[in-house]
């Protein structure tokens, strides 16, 4: 297990919260970050040809903004401040996409932020904190 932690950033008060608890740890222990933004993406099976050249164009588009938008002024931060960041931008299902960048990065854990938000369909379905920390093969912090 590799000394890095998984930080799930998608731009939130939440995101902030774990990237700012991550960079406290990180001081502590040596480890590296990496910062992981994962945009949702259904896959339409039913598509034409063009319809799907049409949406794996919008879907590169979606990453140069988030990149340019979410991404790169919070791996600046952290690198002005000396502090070992890297990135990883991809497509999927958030918790699924989440343990496989851990599991590729050999990490030793994934941080996420809580929302806060206990809405009936977070209780009867899941957060996204939630399922990861059912399913991580690593451990999970969930920042409040």
């Amino acid at each position: 297990m590799s000394n890095q932690y998984i930080v799930a950033y998608d731009g939130s008060p939440a995101a902030q919260r774990a990237v700012d608890y991550a960079v406290e740890r990180s001081k502590t222990s040596g480890a590296a970050i990496l910062i992981a933004h994962v945009l949702e993406w259904s896959p339409y099976s039913f598509l034409t040809q063009e319809e799907l050249a049409e949406r794996h164009m919008r879907r590169t588009e979606e990453l140069a903004r988030a990149k340019s938008a979410i991404v790169d002024p919070v791996v600046a931060s952290l690198t002005a401040k000396g502090v070992p960041v890297t990135s990883d931008m991809r497509y999927g299902n958030v918790p699924d996409t989440l343990v496989a960048i851990a599991q590729e990065a050999d990490a030793a854990q994934i941080i996420i932020g809580r929302t806060g938000q206990s809405t009936i369909v977070a209780r009867l379905f899941g957060s996204v904190a939630g399922t990861l920390a059912q399913m991580s093969p690593v451990p999970v912090t969930i920042v409040p």
